[in-house]
């Protein structure tokens, strides 16, 4: 079983799509979800640098976009039936809805427009941000992180959890890590997938209610806690509730392993899932869709278990 995976926020880095731009009908692709947020994603993805496209608005349409153009490439010629399930990391599961059938490609750039707008509204309410922590024990860690006000934001799997809160906090556990752990600051707006997205959540239950949502059509496992989802309804509550709670992804390779995956095959801008596959999915074959160039892999592991 074939699982394709869309990363998160973070993944992204300066002139990624250019080499996407080249394929037939991408451009035009690219530029009509640009009018549909009213962001110029063809210069982000090709000429804005690392500051421009970290930005909470931009970024995360972005990621989306580029899930969306390289599903186009990927599930051409009915590879699409081929696949086993999807599942996205954090603003991935945007990427992923489309590509299961719950939500249209415009909804799904309407839902992360506004999502993105929502989050970065929330993060300029208090200076918070994340750190990324590998190794240690994750008890400890988890008590430390009770005591610093701080709260476990990704549970990534493979010894990596992402924790995140206020800014002086996250500097006292760099300055003082739990045992056998490195602590390391993450570019990123805000603290993400905790209590300080609240406002967001609120905003997103409202503009959710516009959206027509249909039952997946392929497989599709949520953040929350790696369950399958078969209501599409339920699964945009889950994206609402999603920004203000952890992602449990060390949860959802647990059911890929249990569903017997044999592949994974992580959309652009791809990497991140990749290694924690490595890590968490020890001994399951992998690509990364980076380029255009990779997508030959990517087909060759799909037919060859259809």
């Amino acid at each position: 079983m074939i699982v394709i995976v869309a990363p998160g926020q973070g993944s992204q880095t300066p002139g990624f799509l250019e080499p996407w731009l080249d394929l037939e009908g991408a451009r035009e692709q690219l530029g009509a979800i640009s009018d549909a947020v009213g962001i110029d994603l063809v210069a982000h993805g090709t000429t804005s640098d690392a500051d421009t496209i970290r930005d909470t608005k931009v970024a995360q349409p972005l990621i989306v976009a580029a899930g969306l153009l390289t599903l186009s490439s990927l599930f051409a010629d009915g590879r699409r039936e081929k696949v086993g399930g999807v599942a996205g990391h954090s603003v991935g599961e945007v990427t992923a809805a489309a590509a299961a059938g719950i939500l249209s490609d415009t909804d799904a750039v309407a839902f992360v427009r506004e999502r993105g707008r929502a989050m970065a509204d929330a993060a300029a309410l208090e200076p918070t941000g994340m750190s990324a922590v590998l190794g240690g024990d994750e008890a400890a860690l988890l008590e430390r992180l009770a005591e610093l006000d701080l709260f476990p934001a990704n549970f990534n799997g493979g010894g990596q959890l992402v924790v995140a809160g206020a800014l002086p906090a996250l500097a006292e556990l760099a300055e003082s890590p739990v045992a056998g752990t490195r602590v390391i600051p993450l570019q990123v707006a805000g603290a993400f997938h905790t209590r300080y997205m609240q406002p967001a959540v609120a905003h997103l239950t409202e503009f959710a209610a516009t959206l027509e949502s249909h039952d997946p059509t392929l497989p599709i496992w949520t953040n929350r806690d790696g369950s399958r989802v078969t209501s599409g309804s339920e699964f945009v509550n889950l994206l609402v509730g999603q920004v203000s709670s952890p992602v449990r992804w060390d949860r959802t390779m647990e059911a890929f392993a249990a569903a017997g995956v044999t592949g994974i095959i992580e959309l652009a801008p791809a990497g991140a899932l990749v290694g924690l596959a490595k890590r968490g999915l020890k001994g399951v074959p992998t690509v990364a869709v980076k380029t255009p160039d990779d997508l030959q892999a990517a087909f060759e592991m799909i037919d060859g278990n259809s």
